[in-house]
């Protein structure tokens, strides 16, 4: 997914470059204090830093991924959905968070269960569920509520926290109700898209066309 062009150990600065290609999108250079970490008797990477950019590449994708979304979305008005809320979390109930950059779509509601797209698998998290945290693939979350009916959303990936007492947030970049969505725009986009993954172009287009497809092809398959 990433890849270290070169380090430099220049003076009292550690300098990174990470390539881009895959994603893109020119990742500015980042300076670090030597002081703040060096390569162990093996000459390996530091872990720290490693750390801070495969977090660094798994979001800008989740942008890339999240700009997709939006292209097959259908013109559909989006109704603001009702909400309740209650002091505590009932026994059997789970306390649900989901919130994007721009928008709380479920503010500590009272859910019965949430299904997500984890990139472990899919999981089903009930009340009194395990403490974990879950990073979240392109793919459907869905939300079955108290009176037994269900809401569908297509997030573009992001992470779940399950905390102690059945208390679970999830946090996306992007998520759309499923409705929102055109089974014939996203046909269309997959065409495109593979047109330029199995065309002659750059190796850059190429690699954004394959990233556009493994979401698309997410979506069409909560489609149907």
């Amino acid at each position: 997914m990433y890849q270290y062009l070169n380090d430099v150990d220049a003076g009292n600065d550690l300098t990174l470059n990470v390539a881009p290609h895959v994603i893109g999108t020119a990742i500015p250079e980042r300076r670090f204090p030597a002081s703040c970490t060096t390569y162990n008797s093996k000459g390996e990477f530091p872990a720290a830093i490693e750390d801070r950019y495969t977090t660094l590449i798994d979001t800008m994708n989740s942008f890339k991924v999240a700009r997709a979304a939006v292209r097959a979305r259908s013109s559909a008005v989006r109704v603001p959905l009702q909400r309740r809320s209650y002091a505590d979390v009932a026994p059997d109930k789970i306390k649900l968070s989901l919130a994007l950059p721009h928008q709380a779509i479920y503010r500590s509601q009272d859910v019965v269960q949430v299904n997500i797209p984890a990139e472990s698998g899919e999981m089903g998290i009930l009340a009194q569920h395990v403490p974990s945290i879950e990073q979240l693939k392109p793919g459907l979350v869905e939300i079955i509520e108290e009176a037994g009916g269900s809401k569908q959303f297509f997030l573009s990936g992001g992470f779940a926290t399950v905390q102690p007492n059945s208390v679970l947030s999830i946090n996306a970049v992007e998520g759309y109700p499923l409705e929102d969505f055109s089974a014939e725009s996203v046909r269309n986009q997959i065409s495109e898209a593979q047109k330029i993954a199995g065309g002659s172009g750059s190796e850059h287009d190429k690699a954004e066309a394959n990233i556009e497809l493994e979401v698309l092809e997410s979506l069409q398959a909560a489609l149907k």
